[in-house]
C-alpha cells in the first residue's frame, strides 16, 4: 500500500516525518511512503500567531490535502494541533496514532555564560507562547518578553545575533534535531509546565477516506497506548476548558504504574495570577474541570 505523508516542510517537521516513516518500515508489510510538503498559512507570514488566527494555521492546509485526496495521512506536532479533535468516531479529521513522546521539557538558551537564576530585571527574553511567557513573568515579572518566530534555527540564530539574552524552545525540538548548544537551562515543572502533548508526533486521517479503515489499521500497530492515552488527557483539558494552543494552560500527564498523575497551571496571560492542581486520573476529569472552572480559570486564561 502507497502512503502519502502530508508535512509541513520544516526541518523538524521533515525529521517527524521520517520518524512516521522509519515506524511504518519497522512493520515489514511492504508500504511505500511519499512525503508531501505543505506550505501552512503560519509558515507563510511573521506575525505574531494570535493576530492571524492561532496555530491551528499550521493544521488547516494540511487538512486540506487530506480532504482533497493529495494525502493519506498528516504529520504533526501534536501541541500544534487544536485540542478538540477528538477520537475517530467523533470528528471529521482525527488522530489515530502517536508515536513515543520525547522529552516533554521546555529549556532556555542563554547569552555566552549567564545563569538563568542570575538574570537581571529587565532581561530580554524570546517566546512567543502565552503559556511560556505567563510562567516567565511569574517567576520575574520584571523580564521584557520580545516575540519571535521562525523555524528554531532561525531564532537560535536571532538570539546570537540581535540584542537578546535568552530563547524559550523545546527540549524535544532540540534532541530531535541534534542541535548543540553551549548554555541551556531546563525548566523543572515547578518552574514551566509544558503545553498540552508537548514532544508528542501525531497522526492524523480524513475520515472521508475511502482507505480509512485499511489506514486506521496500519496506524493502530505503530500507535503507542501510554502516549496516546496520556496525551489525549491533557488534550481533553484544554477542549474542556474552552482554550486553545494560544492559551496559558500547561498541562503534564503521567503514567505512574497503573494511575495517571494529572498536573494543570492556568494562569492570566501577566502572570500574575495562577491555579494550579494536581490528581490522580481514577475516574473522569469533572471535579477537576468544576475546580478550575470555580477558580476562574476560563476568566483567566482569557484576560490580556
Amino acid at each position: 500500500m502507497k502512503i502519502r505523508i502530508a508535512s509541513r516542510a520544516s526541518p523538524l517537521a521533515i525529521f517527524q516525518t521520517k520518524e512516521v516513516i522509519r515506524s511504518i518500515e519497522s512493520l515489514n508489510e511492504g508500504h511505500e511512503c511519499e512525503i508531501i510538503k505543505i506550505e501552512s498559512d503560519g509558515d507563510l507570514t511573521d506575525k505574531p500567531l494570535f493576530e492571524i488566527g492561532g496555530k491551528g494555521l499550521f493544521v488547516s492546509k494540511l487538512e486540506k490535502s487530506l480532504s482533497k485526496n493529495e494525502a493519506d495521512i498528516a504529520v504533526h506536532s501534536l501541541k500544534d494541533v487544536p485540542a478538540e479533535l477528538g477520537p475517530p468516531d467523533m470528528h471529521k479529521f482525527p488522530i489515530i496514532a502517536m508515536l513515543p513522546r520525547e522529552d516533554f521539557r521546555d529549556v532556555i538558551l542563554l547569552k555566552e555564560n549567564i545563569k538563568f537564576h542570575d538574570l537581571k530585571d529587565g532581561s530580554k527574553i524570546a517566546t512567543s507562547g502565552p503559556r511560556r511567557k505567563a510562567q516567565l513573568l511569574a517567576i520575574n515579572p520584571k523580564f521584557e518578553i520580545i516575540p519571535i518566530r521562525g523555524n528554531i534555527e532561525t531564532r537560535i540564530n536571532k538570539l546570537i545575533n540581535e540584542n537578546l539574552d535568552g530563547l524559550i524552545v523545546a527540549k524535544a525540538a532540540m534532541n530531535r534535531l541534534k542541535i548543540e548548544y553551549p548554555n541551556v537551562y531546563i525548566f523543572s515543572e515547578e518552574e514551566m509546565l509544558p503545553a498540552a502533548s508537548q514532544g508528542v508526533i501525531g497522526i492524523q486521517i480524513f475520515m472521508g477516506d475511502p482507505r480509512r479503515k485499511e489506514l486506521i489499521n496500519i496506524f493502530t500497530k505503530i500507535n503507542h497506548g501510554d502516549t496516546f492515552q496520556t496525551a489525549y488527557k491533557e488534550r481533553q483539558i484544554v477542549s474542556l476548558l474552552e482554550g486553545d494552543c494560544l492559551s496559558p494552560i500547561s498541562v503534564l500527564c503521567k503514567k505512574l504504574d497503573n494511575d495517571l498523575n494529572l498536573k494543570v497551571r492556568v494562569s492570566n496571560h501577566s502572570g500574575t495570577e495562577i491555579i494550579n492542581e494536581e490528581i490522580i486520573v481514577n475516574t473522569g476529569l469533572n471535579d477537576l474541570i468544576q475546580r478550575l472552572v470555580h477558580g476562574r480559570a476560563k476568566e483567566l486564561i482569557r484576560e490580556k
